[in-house]
């Protein structure tokens, strides 16, 4: 591939084009969860299903997969600058869908655009903090994600119960920032020092290599079983919630998904540096005992045994997810990597979609409880699986490889 060099000036000081794309990319990530401690209220006003909850979330779950893969590419041919000022622009027309919204067909289209959005910009965003500084840069892709869906959802929850407007307030205050957003990008300098000259088009490149087809399949069940799980809390948790405590259903719901991704970023932090099997062993053992936990609160009505869980299984959350990405980064040259990642997030977010829509479907047929029971046994027996083959298995070692 042949590049041309960009006359653009360095960002006038590190620190603020680290934390200008840091804020964007929480951002993002916030909204995304955001919806989560509303759905029952929407449930409740509009009247719809716990499958069409699933399928609300589900649909931002493909169109970011589709937006990642197909569009992830656009950066390196347009500069992170562009793509980042068109994924902020899309994602302010989802929040006037949200706004605007009424009933659940605005609130799939509303999810679908602001998946497409959040897919194009977390490329775009996560290179341009490597391009400024990639061990910080590193860092901050690795951590603020799980930062933003815990505070999204955490801050929705508690203004849904204590602000005006519940099913409004949230999203005028994320028009706000990410307007803001727009103005600082706008004012920003490019990062990216080289762009590719070949004409661009979107395009899907997936592909695993053959040294690291074993290590796939072998960190697939805790893979499957985090972004499975992670999946269930962000579409039908807070539901579920709703029927052991009605009266906290919002503060407790985005509660449980704030537990669960911030203990998933205190994780990464925890084993970044530490060797891979350990991250493995331990995501596999904490995603088999949270989820128990949780199941056990359910059954006796116990909020603090669901957060207890959910504490719990944000840590397997982090540490599974952190293990399997750095077993594969470290098996692929730099030509390979960005295939054998395609492959890897594909895998994510299909176990992050349909799972929930199942669960979805089976919580109209047999209930809510019976489903979250059936779908934490197959969280466990697939960590139960990452535990035995981890145990047994050569895992590569080097404490270097970051995600």
């Amino acid at each position: 591939m042949t590049a041309r060099t960009i006359g653009v000036s360095t960002c006038p000081t590190t620190q603020t084009g680290l934390s200008l794309h840091a804020l964007s990319l929480i951002a993002f990530l916030a909204a995304s969860s955001v919806p989560a401690p509303l759905y029952p209220l929407y449930q409740a006003k509009w009247g719809f299903s716990a499958f069409t909850i699933s399928l609300v979330f589900a649909v931002y779950a493909l169109a970011l997969l589709f937006g990642l893969l197909f569009f992830g590419t656009m950066s390196n041919r347009f500069g992170r600058r562009p793509v980042i000022l068109v994924s902020l622009a899309i994602q302010l027309v989802a929040m006037g869908l949200f706004l605007m919204a009424q009933d659940s067909a605005w609130l799939i289209v509303a999810r679908t655009i602001q998946g497409f959005a959040t897919g194009l910009a977390t490329t775009a965003l996560a290179a341009a903090l490597l391009d400024i500084d990639q061990k910080a840069g590193a860092t901050i892709n690795s951590i603020a994600p799980m930062i933003g869906m815990g505070v999204g959802a955490l801050g929705s929850g508690l203004l849904a119960q204590l602000a005006p407007a519940p099913l409004h307030f949230v999203y005028f205050l994320l028009v706000a920032i990410f307007i803001v957003q727009v103005l600082r990008t706008f004012a920003s300098t490019e990062t990216a020092t080289g762009l590719a000259t070949e004409p661009w088009r979107p395009r899907l490149r997936i592909e695993i290599p053959r040294q690291a087809r074993l290590a796939f399949l072998r960190v697939a069940p805790i893979n499957i079983a985090v972004w499975a799980l992670g999946g269930f809390f962000l579409s039908l948790m807070p539901s579920l919630i709703g029927e052991i405590a009605p009266g906290q259903t919002q503060v407790l719901g985005g509660g449980a998904v704030g537990a669960l991704t911030l203990a998933g970023a205190v994780a990464v932090l925890t084993f970044r540096n530490l060797p891979i099997r350990s991250a493995l062993l331990f995501g596999s053992l904490a995603m088999i005992v949270g989820p128990a936990v949780i199941l056990g609160g359910f059954s006796h009505s116990s909020t603090m045994a669901l957060m207890s869980g959910a504490v719990i299984s944000g840590l397997g959350f982090g540490a599974g997810f952190l293990g399997a990405m750095r077993s594969l980064a470290a098996l692929a040259t730099a030509q390979q990597r960005a295939g054998l990642l395609s492959a890897f997030y594909t895998e994510s977010y299909l176990s992050n979609a349909l799972p929930a829509l199942m669960a979805g479907v089976a919580a109209q047929r047999i209930g809510l409880v019976p489903t979250a029971t059936i779908f934490g046994a197959v969280i466990i027996a697939l960590a139960t699986l990452s535990l035995i083959l981890t145990y047994f298995a050569t895992v590569p070692t080097s404490t270097d490889k970051k995600p």
